[in-house]
């Protein structure tokens, strides 16, 4: 096998804004295994709360290209490389590899059932109330919203979303941002609103700030849920996991977690960073069997690959062979 790798920029719709800042573009790292005439791709974010950029992520997938030569399989891989957008752009690609050599779509070699489409959310980026409803009006006819918040402000922000979409499903992600907040009182508020799920209140690390929260509303654990790894310690705090195959480390990981983490009586919810359908694709297949899903990654750019998913007031279609799997 043999292997090319690259990064390459796409442009963002506007700005994608979180607490921690916005986004004009962003640039993705692609892996490509060839064996013979066929090639398997796959696609890696990197996750700047993992310290990675796309630079490194591009050197440790080229730092495979030897193993990839003498036959590395995906089982391998996973002892290779730590989690993360690395290995997450080489497991997909063996996956889809894989496929094309079998002859039988991934789903089918995992296990799983054949994928239906799937109602995913829809970002609302962090913005002064006006705009967020402006934006959620925009979005009204959409089944399910996502907001991000901030903290201070986030009952205006979310009574705006509401009063601009009053007939959505909304879930909000905090990113962190109630770490110093009465986390019981933000969320009280928040299910006057309706709100369904909260994610990541608190900061990786200090999720004992969540041990004696009484909350109406289940907390999701996003960045404090990399992978398999991290179950343990979200036992009792959160009722869901945020599972993105990114931080996992690649399809994978990210269908082991999603069985553990249901042994253990938690919620899926899949989600996705910023990429174009092909990083997009391997974690539909794990939405298939999650609560919420959140794969609006490539919605949010200002182009998408050929071939890409089509999106349907909300409903996502599952990928073509064309592009994966």
């Amino acid at each position: 096998m043999k292997l090319h790798a690259s990064i390459e920029r796409w442009p963002v719709a506007g700005a994608f804004t979180i607490s921690r800042g916005a986004k004009t573009h962003v640039d993705v790292v692609v892996a490509e295994i060839l064996d013979g005439d066929r090639v398997g791709r796959g696609e890696g974010t990197a996750i700047y709360y993992h310290s990675e950029s796309a630079g490194s992520v591009l050197a440790q997938v080229q730092d495979q290209a030897d193993a990839l030569a003498h036959g590395l399989t995906r089982q391998e891989l996973q002892a290779r490389l730590p989690r993360g957008a690395a290995r997450n752009a080489l497991d997909c690609a063996l996956w889809d590899l894989e496929a094309k050599r079998s002859g039988m779509p991934v789903w089918k070699l995992a296990g799983l059932p054949e994928p239906k489409s799937l109602v995913t959310a829809f970002t609302i980026s962090l913005g002064d109330p006006e705009k967020m409803e402006a934006d959620a009006r925009a979005s009204a006819h959409l089944p399910l919203l996502k907001l991000k918040l901030a903290g201070e402000g986030d009952e205006a922000r979310v009574g705006a979303v509401r009063r601009g979409a009053p007939n959505a499903r909304l879930i909000v992600d905090a990113n962190e941002a109630w770490t110093d907040r009465d986390i019981a009182a933000e969320a009280a508020v928040l299910a006057s609103f309706g709100v369904e799920l909260i994610e990541q209140p608190v900061h990786r690390g200090r999720d004992a700030l969540l041990d004696r929260v009484v909350s109406p509303i289940p907390f999701a654990a996003d960045e404090s849920c990399q992978d398999r790894a991290d179950l343990p310690r979200l036992r009792g705090r959160y009722q869901a996991i945020n599972i993105k195959l990114d931080k996992a480390g690649g399809l994978t990981e990210a269908l082991a977690l999603a069985a553990e983490a249901r042994d253990m009586g938690l919620d899926i919810m899949v989600g996705c960073m910023l990429a174009t359908a092909l990083g997009i694709a391997p974690a539909f297949l794990v939405g298939g069997g999650a609560r919420w899903v959140d794969l609006d990654g490539a919605l949010l750019l200002a182009k998408d690959r050929p071939a890409a998913m089509a999106c349907d007031n909300g409903l996502l279609e599952p990928p073509g062979p064309e592009l994966w799997g």
